[in-house]
C-alpha cells in the first residue's frame, strides 16, 4: 500500500518530463512549428513550469489568452515569443509592447491600439485573428479588406509587424473544419493582396493538428495534448503516444467500519450494502473535484479501483472499500497515467458529464503542485 508523505493531505504531481515528451512527439508527428498553449495556468499544471517544459521539448513559441498571463511568463524570466489573443475592451498594449508580447488582433480598434503602443524603432509584433465560422472573436469577413489595408499601412510606417495570421476550428466535423480552412485561405489571400506577408499561419489546435494534416500549415497550436490528454472521444492518450502529466492524489484522512445500511455523506445517496469500511479522502469540490461526479468518480487505493460513495463535499469525499485493509495515511489516486494503473482524467470527465480539459484546469490553488521528472 502506497503511503502519502506525512503532513500532506492532497497534491497534484506534475511530471514535466511528460510535457517535454508530448511536445517532442507531436512536433515530430505534425512536422510543424509548435506554439505551446499555457493559458489558464498551464491548464492547471502551472504556466511557468509547463512553458519551460514545452520549450525544452522543442516548442518555438508560447500562447496564452491575455496580456496578464503573458507578463507572468516574462516575470519568471521566460524570453521565448509569447502570443496573447483575447483582450478587454479599450485595452492599452503599452506594457505588452515593452515586454515584447505578440498580440492577437481581432478588430480595427485593437490594431490601432497595438500601433499606438509602438516605441521608436520597435514595432509591435501582431497576429491577425480572422473569423472563419466559429462565431467568437476575430476580424469579420466584411472587415478583412479595411483591417488588412490598415495593417499594411502601419507595417510600412514601422509601427507594427504582422508575423502571423490565425483562426480557430470548431472540431464539429471534418466537413465543417474543411469549410473553415477554406475561409481561412480566402482571408490569407486577402492579407497578401493588401501587401502583408505573415510568416506564421495557424488554425489547427490539438484536435486538427493530430487528425487533419491539411490544417497544419507549418504551424500548430497545441494545448490539451501537450499535457498528455486526448482531444478525442474515441482515442486515449496511449493511443496517441502521449503521457498524462498530472497525477491528483489525496490522503486517506479517516477510516471507519460501519454496518450494513449505513448512510454516507450529504443526502445519503449511498448506503452500505453490507458491513463495510469507509475511507475519507481529503479532496473536495473546493479543490476542483467535480461534485457532479458524486457516486461515480473513480479512485485507486492500494492498486484497487473504487468509486466515490455518495456526495462529494467541499473538502472531502468517501470511498466504500468493502473489506480492503485501508489505513489512515494511505494514498488515494483520483487520476493520473492509466499506463501506471491510475484512473484517467477522462474517466472523471465522463463521470461528471464534462471534458478532460475542464477537470485538470479546475484543480484549485489549495492543491499544492509538486514538480517531478520521470
Amino acid at each position: 500500500m502506497t503511503r502519502m508523505p506525512d503532513g500532506v493531505a492532497r497534491e497534484a504531481v506534475i511530471d514535466v518530463s511528460a510535457i517535454e515528451h508530448n511536445v517532442r512527439h507531436l512536433a515530430a508527428l505534425t512536422d510543424a512549428e509548435v506554439i505551446a498553449v499555457v493559458k489558464a495556468d498551464g491548464y492547471g499544471h502551472g504556466a511557468v513550469r509547463s512553458a519551460r517544459a514545452a520549450l525544452a521539448g522543442g516548442a518555438a513559441r508560447l500562447a496564452v489568452v491575455d496580456v496578464r498571463e503573458a507578463l507572468e511568463l516574462r516575470d519568471a524570466g521566460i524570453d521565448a515569443p509569447v502570443l496573447a489573443w483575447l483582450h478587454a475592451p479599450n485595452s492599452s498594449f503599452v506594457d505588452a509592447a515593452a515586454a515584447r508580447i505578440e498580440l492577437g488582433i481581432s478588430s480595427f480598434d485593437q490594431l490601432t491600439a497595438a500601433a499606438a503602443a509602438a516605441s521608436v524603432d520597435t514595432p509591435v509584433d501582431i497576429h491577425l485573428k480572422v473569423e472563419t465560422g466559429l462565431g467568437r472573436n476575430g476580424i469579420a469577413p466584411s472587415d478583412y479588406q479595411t483591417v488588412f489595408a490598415e495593417a499594411a499601412r502601419l507595417e510600412r510606417a514601422g509601427l507594427i509587424r504582422v508575423v502571423g495570421i490565425f483562426s480557430h476550428l470548431s472540431n464539429t466535423s471534418l466537413d465543417d473544419d474543411r469549410a473553415a480552412l477554406s475561409r481561412f485561405t480566402v482571408a490569407q489571400a486577402g492579407a497578401e493582396a493588401a501587401g502583408l506577408r505573415p510568416r506564421l499561419r495557424h488554425i489547427a489546435a490539438s484536435h486538427a493538428a493530430i487528425s487533419m494534416p491539411e490544417a497544419r500549415l507549418g504551424c500548430v497550436r497545441l494545448g490539451i495534448s501537450i499535457y498528455g490528454l486526448s482531444p478525442f472521444e474515441d482515442r486515449t492518450s496511449a493511443d496517441l503516444g502521449l503521457r498524462p502529466a498530472m497525477t491528483l492524489r489525496g490522503s486517506v484522512a479517516a477510516v471507519r467500519r460501519v454496518p450494513a445500511g449505513h448512510g454516507v455523506s450529504y443526502g445519503y445517496l449511498h448506503r452500505t450494502a453490507s458491513e463495510s469500511t469507509l475511507a475519507l479522502i481529503s479532496l473536495g469540490y473546493a479543490d476542483g473535484v467535480p461534485r457532479a461526479a458524486s457516486g461515480a468518480g473513480p479512485v485507486a487505493i492500494g492498486g484497487h479501483h473504487y468509486r466515490v460513495a455518495g456526495r462529494i463535499a467541499m473538502d472531502q469525499f468517501v470511498v466504500d472499500v468493502g473489506d480492503a485493509p485501508v489505513t489512515v495515511g494511505d494514498e488515494a489516486v483520483l487520476f493520473g497515467d492509466p499506463e501506471a494503473g491510475a484512473p484517467s482524467v477522462t474517466e472523471w470527465a465522463d463521470a461528471a458529464g464534462t471534458i478532460n480539459y475542464e477537470v485538470v484546469t479546475r484543480i484549485g490553488s489549495r492543491v499544492p503542485r509538486r514538480e517531478v521528472r520521470s
